[in-house]
């Protein structure tokens, strides 16, 4: 039989701690059953203690709780001789299959595949655009997202600081379902490199207002062109020679789209610590055919018109 344990010895250790546990607790109920009720018209005794003049008396445990107890022990022993409990004993095979709470969860997923398999094949030979007009299939999705996505995106998908709003048309990796698809499948991860040491405080300021003046924001003009030069010749090979970022590198700077705020102080935050952001990847996880409907689900809520947008696979300069 195929143990758990890296040694049998860890079998046997848990073995004698449940069963010393149970002896102790049956020894522990029939020692402090001994005191009997006194006869009729005698009053009863106290235990011999007093505070601030309450005494206990010593009665003895009531009928019902003492075979209350009997029968949490008797149901306690059952448990184990059915279930797995005793270190490597698996229990009583039902249908030549033991009891684990793993087969249970496989035998749960089986059902449900069973019962929704059918409807989610149904969905996976659509395309994706088709998939999102389908209200039955995004119903379907909004559960898979609020299952799924919501700890970070949020309920509404615009997301939240750290985590990119799905409900615009600005993309870090690409807007069309395919780029969707292979977000959520493979899972992403953003990397910025920190600045502050290269810079120096007041280089990170000049920057950090020259990357305000990008988008538009109220910004020092003196400091904005000192760091115009610094720009050219540092961040613009991800963040492109305008701002407009590159997808799949670096995010637009020219629009009022910000992942980590962008007020002054958060852009010198971000220029001077840098930041590092991942994904995690669902594939693997969650079936090809909940993918599907999640992208045509991601994809319905940034595109309310059911069309491609320019955006989906190039930043504007400016663009929302």
């Amino acid at each position: 039989m195929e143990s758990q344990f890296t040694s049998r010895f860890w079998h046997y250790y848990i073995i004698a701690i449940v069963v010393a546990s149970f002896i102790g607790i049956i020894w522990l109920l029939l020692s402090q059953n001994k005191v009997k009720a006194p006869p009729k018209g005698e009053e009863v005794k106290t235990m011999g203690h007093s505070w601030d003049g309450i005494e206990e008396y010593n009665n003895p445990l009531p009928k019902w709780w003492f075979w209350m107890f009997i029968c949490t022990i008797v149901f306690g022993i059952a448990y184990l001789i059915v279930y797995p409990g005793m270190g490597d004993y698996k229990g009583i095979s039902f249908g030549g299959e033991h009891w684990t709470s793993r087969n249970a969860y496989r035998k749960e997923v089986q059902a449900a595949e069973a019962q929704y398999g059918k409807i989610y094949k149904k969905f996976a030979q659509m395309k994706v655009e088709d998939v999102a007009k389908n209200p039955e299939a995004m119903k379907i999705g909004q559960n898979l997202f609020a299952t799924y996505c919501i700890q970070c995106h949020g309920s509404d998908a615009e997301g939240r600081r750290g985590f990119p709003n799905l409900t615009d048309s600005d993309w870090l990796w690409g807007g069309t379902p395919e780029k969707i698809h292979e977000t959520i499948s493979k899972g992403r991860t953003g990397v910025m490199a920190a600045w502050g040491p290269k810079f120096g405080e007041e280089g990170v300021k000049d920057v950090a207002n020259y990357v305000m003046s990008l988008s538009g924001k109220q910004h020092n003009e003196e400091r904005a062109a000192r760091g115009q030069a610094t720009f050219a010749a540092n961040c613009a090979v991800c963040h492109g020679d305008k701002g407009q970022g590159n997808q799949g590198m670096a995010p637009n700077l020219t629009d009022n789209t910000w992942l980590w705020g962008g007020s002054e102080k958060a852009i010198i935050e971000t220029i001077t610590g840098g930041r590092h952001n991942q994904m995690p990847a669902w594939e693997g996880f969650l079936t090809d055919e909940k993918i599907h409907i999640l992208t045509a689900y991601v994809w319905g809520k940034s595109h309310p018109k059911g069309k491609a947008l320019p955006t989906d696979t190039k930043n504007a300069v400016g663009s929302k």
